[in-house]
């Protein structure tokens, strides 16, 4: 049956007026050459899940499904109307680009009801009479999903774009490195992946409890798997930014490459979680090497973005070498006391991958650890240790994206009960994540001296799936659904109301997707991790403690190797 009442996220304006109609096998469609990628994609969906035949018309105006391009509406909208013509389906889109066809299309799809989410089947399709109008608040409305900690193959990289794109979200950041794994094939350094995609064991749970699973963990993407997921992407109206962080979470890299360490010897991948004091060496020669990295990156994803990381980066090894302070010195990077200021290397470093990339006409994207005065001003900044940091950054000029682990990291327990698996961070429920602002109105009213209007851009806000504790494509539709679904909401329409009422009908979209979500009610018996220890966050007693800066991350004089973070 058609679902014109739960659609998530819901438009703008969506008006039913109660019948429904047929789109009967053989029916026609036309679009519009810039809008026929998503066209094309609607069209094959619909084949598969009902078992008809859609042909192209020769005309737009003969055609039952017509896709038109409206660039007046504005960039990512979108309308859509079915009519019925004495019985039979017509259906027609307007769309101000590509990006506002691909929202259409999954709206589409959703008012098919859950059959059209199945890949295989013999229905009638069956859509309500309804008009639509829609836009998106944001322009990045992303998802990270980190591959680095615990890989995924590639067939489920592919199912998570089709969720990701079918509650209209449009950015996958897909970590491709850390201390636990390298992901990625490069092919002027084999290395990386011959030594560092795989690490002997893994922790169990938080890495305080000091417990191992003995089983050799590993996996990487050939260059061919990333530029299929990219293009798979593509076709779906997701951009895939990858990320290859540093200076820090580096330990992987290290081990194949220890000649880059600021701490010689040998190195291991890492087997535990927490933050590694292993980091990169800032010299020219490890500039070069990244650049190399870089230049096979940008050869592989299309993005205009790419990641490079910059978070939790301890500067302890640094300040043990004279020869590191003085590079520090030598660049005009000093403190107070006129000595070489090591900690000014992280802005540096990254600065000059920035350059080089910005040489690939691509822009850089760093957690907010990065920002300060040796970064440039293109940067975009990734805020996650909270909401402060933000607006500090649109006022120095960043582009920002919001991303506070206070709200929207979705590996963070969805409930404060005993069965919550690997109960991890803070309680983040279907409905904290619905509610989610990235910019609250009490955070700029408590910054009165700022301008209203910053010079920098919110481009929008991403949600997190770190993958520690989520070691199979189960783990992660559990933590992920329904929340991510609540999440693509709030950055699509957070005006729209009702979300609780339309959420079991969209549920039966995802139970007919194959999607193992997280049950309102709890975790089903095999979704639960009885015996490992998590490590629980209190939310209130920080933002007591930390109000809008948040508590995360390395904090030099706070933290040792790993801290409480």
């Amino acid at each position: 049956m058609p679902h014109a009442d739960d659609v998530v996220p819901a438009p703008v304006t969506l008006d039913v007026d109660g019948r429904t109609v047929v789109l009967p096998d053989g029916a026609r469609w036309a679009a519009d050459p810039t809008l026929r990628p998503a066209a094309r994609w609607w069209r094959r969906a619909a084949e598969d899940a009902f078992g008809v035949d859609l042909v192209p018309a020769d005309r737009p105006d003969v055609a039952d499904v017509t896709f038109a391009l409206d660039p007046a509406l504005g960039a990512g909208a979108y309308r859509l109307a079915v009519e019925d013509m004495a019985g039979r389906a017509r259906v027609q889109v307007t769309a101000a680009d590509l990006a506002g066809a691909h929202a259409a299309a999954q709206t589409l799809r959703q008012l098919a009801g859950p059959q059209g989410f199945r890949r295989a089947g013999a229905a009638e399709l069956e859509l309500p009479v309804v008009e639509v109008r829609d836009a998106p608040r944001f322009g990045w409305r992303g998802v990270l999903l980190d591959v680095a900690r615990h890989f995924l193959p590639k067939a489920d990289v592919l199912r998570f774009v089709d969720l990701a794109a079918a509650h209209h979200l449009n950015v996958l950041q897909l970590h491709l490195t850390d201390d636990q794994g390298w992901r990625m094939e490069v092919l002027r350094y084999p290395r990386l992946v011959e030594v560092g995609s795989w690490r002997r064991e893994s922790g169990v749970g938080t890495w305080r409890a000091g417990r191992y699973d003995g089983r050799p963990h590993g996996g990487y993407y050939t260059q061919a798997d990333l530029r299929e997921i990219v293009a798979y992407a593509r076709e779906r109206g997701v951009t895939v930014v990858p990320e290859i962080g540093s200076p820090g979470h580096v330990q992987a890299l290290l081990t194949a490459y220890p000649e880059l360490a600021a701490r010689p010897g040998a190195h291991e991948v890492r087997t535990t979680w927490g933050i590694s004091e292993d980091v990169i060496d800032p010299s020219p020669a490890a500039v070069d090497f990244f650049r190399g990295v870089l230049d096979e990156v940008c050869d592989v994803f299309d993005s205009p973005f790419v990641a490079l990381g910059g978070d939790e980066v301890p500067t302890t090894a640094w300040r043990e070498r004279p020869d590191t302070v003085a590079r520090a010195a030598a660049s005009g990077l000093v403190g107070a006391d006129g000595e070489g200021d090591v900690t000014r290397l992280h802005g540096w470093f990254l600065a000059r991958l920035a350059d080089h990339l910005r040489s690939r006409g691509r822009r850089a994207v760093v957690w907010d650890e990065a920002f300060g005065p040796d970064l440039p001003r293109d940067v975009v900044v990734t805020c996650w240790r909270g909401h402060a940091v933000a607006v500090d950054a649109l006022a120095a000029g960043h582009d920002v994206v919001m991303a506070p682990e206070q709200e929207v990291y979705l590996d963070h327990r969805a409930a404060d009960g005993p069965d919550e698996p690997v109960p991890v961070g803070f309680v983040r429920t279907v409905d904290d994540v619905r509610a989610f602002e990235p910019l609250p109105a009490a955070l700029l009213a408590a910054r009165p001296e700022l301008a209203r209007d910053l010079p920098g851009t919110l481009l929008g806000a991403q949600a997190q799936l770190w993958s520690e504790h989520l070691d199979s494509g189960r783990r992660l539709d559990y933590a992920a659904f329904p929340r991510l679904a609540a999440f693509a909401e709030a950055v699509w329409n957070p005006g729209a109301s009702g979300f609780g009422e339309r959420l079991p009908g969209h549920l039966a979209r995802l139970d007919a997707a194959g999607v193992e979500y997280r049950p309102l009610e709890g975790p089903r018996p095999w979704q639960r991790r009885p015996g490992v220890e998590g490590y629980p966050r209190d939310l209130a007693a920080e933002r007591a403690a930390a109000g809008w800066a948040g508590m995360g991350g390395w904090v030099e004089g706070r933290d040792g190797a790993e801290p409480d973070a």
